[in-house]
């Protein structure tokens, strides 16, 4: 799992694949943390992207870095727990001026099922399996 959070996080910028009815939506994210062994992403629960994740919790994420990009099948799960938001806007500092660890609206969900796969020009595919 490290593997793949160094990888996102030097990226910078990730995307999100989910579904919206018949209609795939991709959007950019670049919050990320690992907390208790687990993978997290944060988003506000007002957003469209909740909203979907919610109703197909099937995601996948995509980045590019340097020649190499990784795709990552996942489900998301959502934790309320005050002390895993805690822990994911202290390693973001810059979300805490939009969220808080006590409102209603943010959200953080940690990835399960996740089978990662980063691909290059130059070698053979590497498949995590978290």
């Amino acid at each position: 799992m490290k593997e793949i959070y160094d990888f996102l996080k030097k990226c910078g910028c990730f995307y999100i694949a989910t579904t919206d009815g018949k209609n795939a939506r991709v959007r950019p994210f670049g919050a990320l943390n690992i907390f208790e062994d687990k993978l997290y992403i944060q988003t506000g629960k007002s957003k469209e992207v909740s909203k979907q994740m919610e109703i197909n919790p099937n995601v996948e994420i995509s980045a590019f870095l340097d020649g190499r990009w990784i795709r990552v099948e996942a489900t998301v799960v959502r934790d309320d727990r005050i002390e895993a938001k805690k822990s994911m806007l202290d390693a973001n500092p810059e979300l805490k001026a939009m969220y808080s660890a006590e409102d209603d609206n943010t959200e953080v969900l940690y990835l399960t099922n996740i089978k990662a796969t980063i691909y290059s020009f130059y070698e053979d595919p590497k498949v995590i399996e978290v």
